[in-house]
C-alpha cells in the first residue's frame, strides 16, 4: 500500500472510512486519486485520473457537427477528429465542499459555440463513489454529451495479477477505419478494445484484481466505451451517447430539458 502524497492527491480531498477521493478542479475537475485502504486505483499523471467528457464524448468526426442549419467546427486535437470535449481542459469553480461530498461548475465558452453551464458533483461513502454531471442552458438549444474517462491501473502492485474485465453487452458499435462508429450494431467481439458497447438496461461493468479488489462501474445510461489497449491502464467510460454522438445521435439540451447523467463506482476488498 502507498500513502505518499502526489500532485494528484492535492486538491479537494474527500474521505469516508478507508476511502479517499481527490478532485482537481484546476485540472479539468478530474478525479486525480482514488485510494482504498491506501492503495491507489487510478493511473497517476496530469492527463489521467478520471476526467469528465463534456460537452461531447470520444471523437467527433472531423471536429464538425450540425445544429439545425448551422455547421460548427471544433478544434482538431486528435487528428483528424476532435476528442473528449473541453471540460477536462479548464478550471472549474467550487460550489460546495464537505468531508465526503463536493460540487463544481464551469461555464461553456469558446471553442464551444453555445452558452451553458456544466455541474459535477461527487459523493463518497466507505464502499462507493457517486459522480453526477448536468449540462444546462438558458439560451439557445444545442446537442451535447456527457460522460467520464477513468484510467484504472491495470495492476495494483504488491505482486497481484492484472485487472480482469467482465460485462455483458447487447451490442457493439461497429468501428470504422476512421475510429468512428459506422452506425451498425454488431455482436460484441473479444478484446482488446477501443470500442463502444450498448447496455439498454444500464451500464454494468466489473473490474477484478484477483485476490485484491473488485470494482463495479454502473450507470443508468446505456453506452460505455471500454479501452484496454495500453499496458498501464484499463478504461471503462459511461457516456450519454456513442462516439460521434453529436452527429449520429444528437441529444438536445434546452432551457427546460438539461442533460443529466450519473455514474457509480462500488467496491469490495477480496484479500
Amino acid at each position: 500500500m502507498t500513502t505518499e502524497e502526489t500532485p494528484e492527491t492535492k486538491g479537494v480531498r474527500l474521505t469516508a472510512g478507508d476511502a479517499e477521493l481527490t478532485v482537481s478542479p484546476e485540472n479539468g475537475c478530474r478525479i486525480g486519486s482514488l485510494r482504498i485502504g491506501g492503495t491507489e486505483l487510478l493511473r497517476q499523471g496530469p492527463r489521467f485520473g478520471a476526467f469528465p467528457m463534456v460537452p461531447w464524448c470520444g471523437r467527433t468526426g472531423l471536429g464538425r457537427f450540425r445544429n439545425g442549419g448551422q455547421t460548427h467546427q471544433l478544434p482538431i486535437n486528435s487528428p483528424p477528429h476532435a476528442i473528449h470535449g473541453t471540460g477536462r481542459n479548464v478550471a472549474w469553480s467550487p460550489v460546495r465542499t464537505g468531508r465526503s461530498s463536493a460540487a463544481f461548475t464551469y461555464d461553456l465558452a469558446d471553442p464551444w459555440p453555445y452558452e451553458g453551464r456544466v455541474t459535477q458533483t461527487f459523493e463518497l461513502s466507505p464502499d462507493s463513489a457517486i459522480v453526477t454531471m448536468s449540462v444546462e442552458t438558458e439560451g439557445d438549444s444545442f446537442p451535447a454529451q456527457a460522460g467520464w474517462h477513468p484510467w484504472f491501473r491495470r495492476n495494483l502492485g504488491d505482486g497481484g495479477a492484472d485487472a480482469e474485465i467482465a460485462f455483458d453487452a447487447a451490442w457493439q458499435e461497429e468501428r470504422g477505419e476512421d475510429h468512428l462508429p459506422t452506425g451498425r450494431r454488431i455482436a460484441p467481439k473479444p478484446g482488446p478494445w477501443d470500442d463502444c458497447f450498448g447496455m439498454p438496461q444500464g451500464v454494468d461493468v466489473t473490474l477484478t484484481w484477483p485476490g485484491q479488489l473488485e470494482l463495479k462501474v454502473t450507470s443508468r445510461t446505456e453506452w460505455v466505451v471500454v479501452y484496454d489497449e495500453q499496458a498501464e491502464a484499463v478504461c471503462v467510460e459511461p457516456q450519454s451517447g456513442p462516439p460521434n454522438g453529436l452527429n449520429l445521435l444528437p441529444r438536445l439540451v434546452t432551457p427546460i430539458d438539461p442533460l443529466e447523467l450519473s455514474m457509480t463506482w462500488s467496491w469490495r476488498t477480496l484479500a
